[in-house]
C-alpha cells in the first residue's frame, strides 16, 4: 500500500470521523474502522484502537468548543460518565456469559434511523426548557440514563456516541448544541479508556496511520464544532441528520461490500 493511498484513505475516514463527532458527538470508530479494515487490510483489534485514539483529541476539541459557547452540562456529564464506564464493564462480563451473537451493526442502523429523525421530527427544545427541570431530578436521570447506555454498549459493543445523543435530547430533554457537547466530553473518556487498553493488549499501531487518521480527525472535528456552535436550531438539526444519514449509509455499503 503506497503512501498516497493510505494519506487519501486516513483523510476521508478522518473527514467522516470528525464531522460525525463534531456534529453529533458520534465515536470515530464507527466510521475509521471499516475505512481501515476495508481499504488498508488493517487488522480489527488494531483498526479499532487507532479509531478510538482519533476519537480521544477530536471529541475534546468538540468539547472544549461547545463548551466555550456555553453549550455543555459538565455536572451532570461527569455523572453520567462514571456510569457508563462502570456499566459497560458490567455490560461486558455479562456477554461474555452468553452465546456470542453479531450485533455489530446495531450502532450503524442507528447512526442512519437517528440521522433520518434529526431531518423529519428535529429537536428543538431550547436552553431555557433545559433550565426548567428539577437539578435533582436531572442527577437522577442522567444517572439512569448512563447505566443504560454504559450496560448496552458493553452487552453489543457498540453504539455508545449515537445512544447518548439520542438519550440526552430525546429522554433528558437537553437542546440539541448542549446534547453533542456534554455527548462529545463524555465521548473523550471513554475514547481514551478503550485506546489504551486496545494498545496495550494490541501493541503499538503503525504510527504513519495514526498520525494521520489524528490530524484529519481533529481538523474535521473543530471545523463541524465550530459551524454547529455558530449554526441556528433549524439548520444544525438538518446538517446532523444529512452527516448522520450519509455516513449511515457509507458505512452499510462498507459492510456489504467489505
Amino acid at each position: 500500500m503506497n503512501l498516497l493511498s493510505v494519506v487519501a484513505v486516513t483523510f476521508f475516514a478522518g473527514m467522516g470521523a470528525g464531522l460525525g463527532t463534531g456534529f453529533a458527538g458520534m465515536s470515530a470508530a464507527a466510521v475509521i474502522s471499516p475505512m481501515l479494515i476495508t481499504f488498508l487490510g488493517m487488522e480489527p483489534y488494531m483498526a479499532v484502537g487507532i479509531a478510538l485514539s482519533s476519537d480521544v483529541l477530536a471529541s475534546a476539541v468538540s468539547a472544549y468548543t461547545y463548551h466555550k459557547n456555553k453549550n455543555l452540562d459538565v455536572k451532570n456529564g461527569l455523572v453520567m460518565m462514571l456510569s457508563v464506564l462502570l456499566f459497560t464493564v458490567v455490560g461486558s462480563y455479562v456477554a461474555s456469559l452468553l452465546p456470542s451473537a453479531t450485533m455489530g451493526s446495531f450502532s450503524v442502523f442507528m447512526t442512519f434511523l437517528l440521522g433520518v429523525k434529526f431531518i423529519v421530527r428535529p429537536v428543538m427544545t431550547t436552553r431555557e426548557d433545559m433550565m426548567r427541570v428539577d437539578a435533582h431530578k436531572r442527577l437522577i436521570q442522567s444517572i439512569v440514563s448512563g447505566v443504560l447506555v454504559g450496560f448496552i454498549c458493553g452487552f453489543i459493543g457498540a453504539g455508545g456516541g449515537m445512544m447518548m445523543l439520542l438519550i440526552l435530547t430525546s429522554v433528558l430533554g437537553y437542546e440539541l448544541k448542549t446534547a453533542v457537547g456534554t455527548s462529545v466530553f463524555i465521548m473523550t473518556f471513554t475514547a481514551l479508556t478503550g485506546a489504551v487498553s486496545h494498545f496495550m493488549i494490541g501493541g503499538a499501531p503503525d504510527w504513519t496511520i495514526w498520525t494521520l487518521c489524528v490530524v484529519f480527525t481533529l481538523l474535521w472535528a473543530r471545523i463541524a464544532a465550530v459551524f454547529a456552535n455558530r449554526a441556528q436550531p433549524k439548520t444544525l438539526n438538518r446538517a446532523t441528520g444529512v452527516v448522520l444519514v450519509v455516513l449511515g449509509a457509507v458505512i452499510m455499503l462498507f459492510k456489504v461490500f467489505a
